[in-house]
């Protein structure tokens, strides 16, 4: 990460935001769906689309956040186990690398 106003630099390894790990189509979405004041008719205004097509879209966007969120607890609990001494740290990568294969 760098500063653009002073320069500063910071290197290291940091965590995404959860939104961050949406797709680039479901940050588009969000996006115009913020723009349009969070209406659905407003939306289905601007970009032509049906209602019935927005509501899917915004199910399905709610979804997959909620499960990057579950994941997200998911992978805190694994970490305070190792940190704990329940697990070792071979299987906790085990587990952190079967859930994100499960998203798919």
């Amino acid at each position: 990460m760098e500063c653009p106003a002073c320069g500063v630099e910071i290197a290291g390894r940091f965590r995404e935001g959860l939104f961050q790990l949406l797709t680039g189509e479901e940050q588009e979405f969000l996006e115009e769906y913020l723009l349009a004041g969070f209406s659905i008719k407003d939306l289905a205004e601007r970009s032509g689309m049906g209602y019935a097509a927005i509501r899917t879209r915004l199910d399905r966007l709610i979804a997959n956040y909620q499960a990057l969120r579950q994941n997200e607890e998911a992978r805190k609990h694994i970490l305070g186990r190792v940190a704990s001494g329940e697990l070792s740290a071979a299987e906790a990568a085990d587990k952190i690398r079967s859930l994100d294969n499960g998203r798919g």
